[in-house]
């Protein structure tokens, strides 16, 4: 993507099922389970680099004993800043203790990390509301250790105010009104519940407190804890956690918006954000590796037993499909298939920009993560050509001279490296003009390769979201080469309606597609439908979460989708560009098409997975009426 756009978050859990002599006996290590934790965060990495979190569980430890450990960061590289901590205070250790660190006991006893459940997290810092407090993994501590908690999630709530009254209804008094503090205590209350409920029938049974606990520990219904607490969430989650006695899960919401994966063998139990993490570190085939189903927990006992739960009743499944077309690691056999497919499906509508003059035409892409998509358009470009070949050879089959037969056959596409990204500019820059003039070197590109005033230039991009890069820094540069025609192309449809399930796109104003259907309504002398919008809006938000429309669709309706794409165009062109501007997005129907199994649309459609989405739609337009500068939930 030529912006940035910020992902919420990625979470790798680790459960060694295995006393630790077997992999220092096996692997020659004492801290094999905690390399693979650095590897599986660091293989998720493009999920969030503003901070990065780990925590780690001994189980069975005595009293009197440290056996829950912590370490965040939220500096640069967190990643790795984590685990130089780690790993410090490891070597004073050995420096202050010595001890034999061939000795599982020792190991067990004294050295910190050296756990059997791990869990990490990684995130991006999203609407100006970032520090270390907000990194997970979060800590609910308490004296008994089936009461301690610790969790990490990939989510967005809209409605954790309803949530955070809840726990105030409740008597309590949360430090911090957030969703990450407020699901905390949520999941935390309820896990109290279930002690208390343990805790009654055995006492009952005339067990002293001191029997009780270890019970306790055995008999905690996880998937009910679970159940209870998430049946009122609206948003998208995938969350893991741990109890302190060594009971973890990992959940999923019920449209099953964000990913989640899974595998276990007789050696561990591993959960992550993306597939090809664990097929990479662990060596497994990918048919080995299952999905998370929404509405589901995977629930891993203490004893190391596991079993996926049903904790909620299942949505219509929405999948995230900006997942696909952008955040999740293009390695995954499937997400590799489908970004190409995208470019692939935009075949025709490229061609007819350029009046299907391929031999004056060269094809391109933004770097990175609009390579895949390239080649499938680069593909469905050869198609066309051999097509054309064998067309132009069954007209005249006894006519042909051997040059011209060979002129026919050499063609192919023109396919070109145009655009490099040179340098990541930093935020230092603090006066507009130089910013932006700076912005204008993002990219350089590659010269003597466009005919000037003859060759059209496509350059594809995996999304156009606010078009501020496109207008400061990429269509200049491409200008520069002095092509007939500049074709941009997105492989996904226009971004229309704000996220709020843990991507940051919340504002409606961000989204160029918005502005120019705006732009568009006044260009028609229809703002007063704006305003009206606005209005309704507002008695829309008043009703029940659950009849709540989406009004902001309104917006859209009197444009087709090509006078927007023209709009955008022409928004985008800046004075001083000579050369002419056509965009081409994907449509609804193709990311359908390509991505069939990952129906949540909501970017592009409007269409919500859940309730909250509609209201937070309608309040996003409403500041942008007020000009009020605030999250819409």
């Amino acid at each position: 993507m030529s912006e940035e756009i910020r992902h919420e978050c990625g979470i790798a859990m680790l459960r060694l099922r295995k006393p630790q002599e077997y992999y220092m006996k096996k692997y020659g290590a004492w801290d094999w389970g905690l390399q693979k934790m650095y590897l599986m965060m660091e293989k998720q990495h493009n999920r969030g680099q503003d901070g990065a979190g780990i925590a780690g569980i001994k189980m069975n430890v005595g009293p009197g004993n440290r056996y829950i450990f912590r370490q965040r960061s939220g500096k640069t590289n967190p990643i790795k800043e984590i685990f130089r901590l780690i790993y410090e205070d490891i070597d004073k250790i050995k420096i202050t203790n010595g001890g034999n660190f061939t000795d599982p006991e020792f190991i067990k006893s004294t050295v910190p990390f050296a756990c059997d459940i791990y869990l990490g997290h990684l995130r991006y810092g999203t609407y100006g509301n970032y520090n270390i407090d907000h990194v997970h993994p979060v800590s609910r501590e308490n004296n008994w250790k089936s009461r301690n908690l610790v969790m990490a999630g990939n989510f967005n709530l809209t409605n954790v105010s309803e949530i955070f009254q809840f726990l105030v209804d409740l008597g309590q008094n949360p430090v911090d009104f957030s969703d990450t503090v407020t699901i905390l205590e949520n999941v935390g209350h309820r896990l109290d519940e279930e002690n208390e409920r343990i805790f009654r029938i055995f006492k009952e049974q005339g067990y002293s407190k001191r029997e009780i606990t270890p019970l306790i520990e055995k008999h905690i219904d996880l998937a009910t804890v679970l159940g209870k607490a998430s049946r009122n969430w609206d948003g998208g989650y995938v969350m893991a956690g741990i109890v302190g006695h060594g009971d973890a899960f990992a959940i999923r919401d019920p449209a099953g918006i964000r990913p989640a994966f899974w595998f276990t063998d007789d050696e561990v139990a591993v959960v992550a954000s993306e597939r090809p993490v664990i097929q990479t570190i662990f060596n497994v085939r990918t048919d080995r590796i299952r999905e998370l189903p929404p509405a589901s927990a995977l629930i891993i006992k203490a004893s190391g037993e596991f079993s996926v739960e049903r904790i909620r009743e299942e949505t219509e499944p929405r999948k995230c499909s900006f997942e696909r077309i952008y955040f999740s690691r293009g390695t995954d056999k499937s997400i590799y298939r489908e970004r190409k497919k995208l470019g692939e499906l935009l075949t025709i509508p490229v061609l007819e920009k350029v009046d299907f003059d391929v031999e004056n035409t060269v094809f391109s892409y933004i770097p990175n993560t609009a390579e895949s998509a390239f080649y499938g358009l680069v593909k469905g470009v050869e198609d066309y050509i051999n097509q054309s070949k064998i067309d132009a050879i069954l007209a005249e089959p006894n006519n042909l001279s051997s040059e011209e037969l060979a002129r026919i056959i050499s063609r192919r596409p023109r396919v070109e490296k145009i655009a490099v990204k040179d340098v990541k500019l930093r935020t230092f820059i603090a006066e507009d003009k130089t910013r932006k003039d700076l912005a204008g070197h993002v990219y350089d590109v590659t010269y003597g390769v466009i005919r000037r005033g003859i060759d059209n230039l496509v350059v594809i991009d995996d999304s156009i979201v606010r078009g501020t890069t496109l207008q400061q820094s990429i269509l200049s540069i491409l200008d520069r080469l002095e092509p007939r025609k500049i074709v941009i192309v997105s492989s996904s449809p226009q971004l229309r309606y704000p996220d709020c399930y843990g991507i940051d796109m919340a504002n409606l104003e961000d989204l160029v597609a918005f502005r120019a259907a705006i732009e568009l309504l006044r260009d028609n002398s229809m703002e007063d439908l704006i305003f009206r919008i606005c209005r309704e809006a507002m008695e829309e938000n008043r009703k029940p979460v659950a009849e709540i429309r989406n009004l902001v669709r309104e917006i859209y309706k009197p444009f087709r989708t090509s006078v927007i794409s023209a709009k955008i165009a022409s928004m985008l062109r800046t004075s001083d560009i000579r050369s002419e501007i056509e965009i081409v997005f994907q449509s609804v129907e193709g990311l359908h098409e390509a991505c069939p199994e990952h129906t949540g649309d909501w970017y592009f459609t409007g269409h919500y997975p859940t309730p909250g989405g509609n209201k937070v739609a309608n309040q996003s337009f409403i500041n942008y009426v007020e000009r009020r500068m605030e999250k819409a939930y």
